[in-house]
């Protein structure tokens, strides 16, 4: 029989809300740290040479990591890119700001705010705000697929 620290506790495949999803493999506690979001670390400013800053893709694998810096998991990513959003989600993400104060060892990891069942798809609530008009375009662009009788039909949150 495999160790606990072997057991594998997710897994990703395809998502009935969208693409790529991340379920887990075994049951996982509420509170429990499930994975760190990876991928490269960018400033703002090359996110935007990079992307562009107007969110027209209404795809996105950059993570807000703090005013200076973001995860850009389409670069040297994991799994936890595949995280989908639910407007009743069951994870939440969280930003540990590192203990030296530098914001480039800051990280984000995703934590399990319920208990989840194995086989249940892991989601969060993805929080996107962005700086420019929420048209009717970019809501539908930024659609949500969650599927929950709690769903807002879009990603987008107001600016704050």
């Amino acid at each position: 029989m495999p160790s606990p620290a072997r057991t594998r506790r997710i897994v990703t495949r395809r998502s009935s809300i969208h693409g790529n999803g991340v379920f887990a493999a075994s049951t996982i506690a509420r509170g429990e740290e499930i994975i760190e979001y990876k991928g490269k670390l960018l400033t703002h400013d090359e996110a935007d040479a990079l992307y562009g800053d107007g969110g027209e893709t209404g795809h996105t694998f950059l993570f807000t990591l703090n005013e200076q810096y973001l995860i850009d998991a389409n670069q040297h990513g994991n799994s936890a890119r595949w995280i989908n959003h639910s407007c009743a989600p069951n994870c939440r993400a969280l930003v540990e700001e590192s203990a030296s104060g530098d914001p480039r060892k800051d990280r984000v990891v995703i934590e399990a705010i319920r208990r989840i069942k194995p086989g249940e798809e892991l989601t969060y609530d993805y929080g996107i705000v962005l700086e420019v008009p929420h048209t009717a375009r970019l809501k539908k662009l930024w659609a949500c697929r969650c599927g929950s009788p709690k769903c807002t039909g879009t990603l987008l949150k107001p600016r704050r």
